[in-house]
């Protein structure tokens, strides 16, 4: 199989790691392929993949959209190191309030798969990282919010990185409302 699927602590949320093709030009990564999407059980209809460019010491997160808007994401870095976080946010999951960590890089070239229901935030570890969204529905900005990256116990290697003021005022994941169900 092309793409190893590993299970992470959050439940529908998984680790797929890439056959990597490398050679004597440098590598080739095949980040997507519909039909083993489909027969492991995984979304493959996107709506709309975009990229972000941060540099080191930026937090971005934790972020996701509301219902009706809300979307699974796979999320991969194309250069760069990044400490990825998930947060499921579905009340009667059995991991529910829990957070998954990650090392995404490009020399790996892992991704994540994200269901609806999860936030989702990363910080930077190398000098500049860029992360490419895959999402199956086009941003709402009115549908687009988010928990304080401080507010589940998360182990954020610094205790003041870099982030908007957007983030740093979101609310805490206590005063969410519960809005995604299992």
């Amino acid at each position: 199989m092309m793409l190893d699927i590993k299970e992470s602590k959050i439940i529908g949320c998984y680790e797929l790691i890439p056959r990597i093709f490398s050679d004597n030009r440098g590598r080739f990564v095949k980040t997507f392929h519909e039909e083993v999407f489909a027969q492991a059980g995984l979304e493959t209809n996107f709506a709309e993949e975009y990229y972000s460019v941060s540099h080191k010491g930026v937090l971005r997160g934790l972020h996701f959209q509301k219902p009706p808007r809300e979307h699974t994401k796979v999320v991969y870095c194309v250069h760069g190191e990044v400490m990825d976080v998930v947060v499921d946010l579905r009340v009667g999951s059995p991991t529910y309030g829990k957070y998954d960590i990650f090392d995404l890089n490009s020399d790996k070239a892992n991704m994540i798969y994200i269901p609806k229901g999860l936030a989702h935030g990363f910080y930077v570890k190398s000098n500049q990282a860029i992360l490419i969204y895959k999402v199956t529905t086009v941003y709402s900005p009115e549908n687009d919010t988010g928990i304080r990256w401080d507010s589940v116990g998360i182990p954020w290697p610094n205790d003041n990185p870099i982030m908007s003021e957007r983030d740093r005022m979101l609310p805490v994941f206590e005063e969410m409302q519960n809005i995604f169900t299992y």
